[in-house]
């Protein structure tokens, strides 16, 4: 029998026999449902991948801290390394961003702002800029000049000097006071800054009655059972959208499977599924770079291995459906809808020899029951 019916017969038994799990969805309650799925060759490729030995000494390679798979609401793969555990709360760099959008997509659903409002009506603090809309900022497009270079180029980095030297006290008005150089709407250029002003925003979009310091937990967390969340804040009590959102992996991909599911968690729509095909339309006025082959294409504040124009999708080896949040030094969360995956991974990656497709081709390799072109 081959390997992969021999896969999916053990996992249709194993649903099949789970008290709660027959003839419905699975859904996490506090704990994932869970099963075993037999060894095979397509694991050990990505065991091999995934986790090479660590050379924590030089901090080189690929080095994978947490690496768990979600097939249609049922863990089938976890596996950790380094300090990581099944417990701990990793930071999640850049993923900060895709979370803190799903936060404010349960805004969007309550009627609290429009996409198409200036970002000023609700962070007065950015009226220097009042072309510029919600909208454009969930793009990365705002048209500011805005330098997204990290320790490699520490001198002229506008996010370096964010989060942790002259803007840090206050992150969103250090991004304000940066002058445009494009108009709004018209240019993707990645910002942290533009991420942090939604964070910004989102207290003004919730008016004073708001409880913006609970918020994340009451509209997203808490409604999906996440329960291991640290959001760390600036000196202004801003939550740091960009950067500092902390969750175990099992939580994480908690909102993977919301995303995965169209913003609905059983029976309660958290999202609007307005809100989540937002999330993954390319921005229209991308143009992609042709010596930046690789590179995710833009959506809401999530990226998309979509085809734009005349260039082939990101991710090869993946289905065109597959967006991802993504951080800094390897972080990632991938939703792949069409193959009803969600693949949460932790790193710890220092010198750009990990490759999301080549993760993502033996992901599927070995839990899709049919890789989709």
């Amino acid at each position: 029998m081959p390997a992969s019916l021999l896969r999916r017969l053990t996992l249709a038994l194993t649903v099949a026999m789970t008290p709660g799990l027959a003839l419905a969805e699975a859904w996490p309650t506090t704990e994932w449902p869970r099963t075993k799925i037999a060894g095979s060759p397509a694991i050990e490729a990505l065991d091999a991948y995934a986790f090479p030995a660590r050379d924590d000494a030089t901090r080189q390679g690929v080095r994978t801290d947490a690496l768990l798979v979600i097939r249609d609401g049922i863990l089938v793969y976890e596996r950790y390394a380094g300090p990581t555990q099944v417990d701990t709360p990793h930071l999640t760099w850049s993923i900060s961003k895709s979370i803190m959008a799903t936060v404010l997509g349960v805004a969007y659903g309550e009627g609290r702002f429009k996409l198409d409002a200036p970002a000023a009506e609700y962070y007065p603090p950015f009226a220097r800029h009042p072309g510029v809309k919600v909208g454009h900022l969930l793009n990365w497009a705002s048209g500011l000049d805005w330098q997204e270079d990290y320790e490699y180029a520490p001198l002229k980095s506008s996010v370096v000097a964010m989060l942790y030297t002259r803007g840090r006290s206050d992150m969103a008005q250090f991004a304000a006071e940066h002058e445009a150089d494009a108009a709004p709407g018209q240019r993707f250029r990645y910002s942290s800054g533009d991420s942090n002003v939604l964070s910004a925003a989102l207290r003004g979009m919730l008016g004073p009655q708001g409880n913006y310091a609970d918020y994340p937990w009451t509209a997203l967390f808490e409604p999906i059972g996440i329960t291991s969340a640290v959001w760390e804040t600036d000196a202004a009590g801003t939550f740091v959208g960009s950067s500092y959102a902390y969750l175990t992996a099992r939580d994480l991909a908690r909102i993977g499977l919301l995303m995965q599911r169209d913003g609905r968690w059983q029976e309660r729509q958290v999202l609007p599924k307005a809100w989540v095909e937002f999330n993954r339309t390319p921005f229209a006025n991308y143009q992609p770079q042709p010596d930046k082959t690789g590179d995710a294409v833009p959506g809401g504040q999530w990226w998309l291995n979509a085809a734009v124009g005349a260039t082939a999708k990101p991710w090869p080896d993946a289905p065109g459906t597959t967006f991802a949040a993504l951080g800094h030094w390897g972080q990632a969360l991938y939703v792949l809808p069409t193959e009803k995956l969600v693949v949460v991974r932790y790193a710890d990656d220092r010198d750009g020899s990990y490759q999301h497709n080549e993760l993502l081709k033996r992901v599927t390799a070995a839990f899709a029951e049919e890789v989709q072109p």
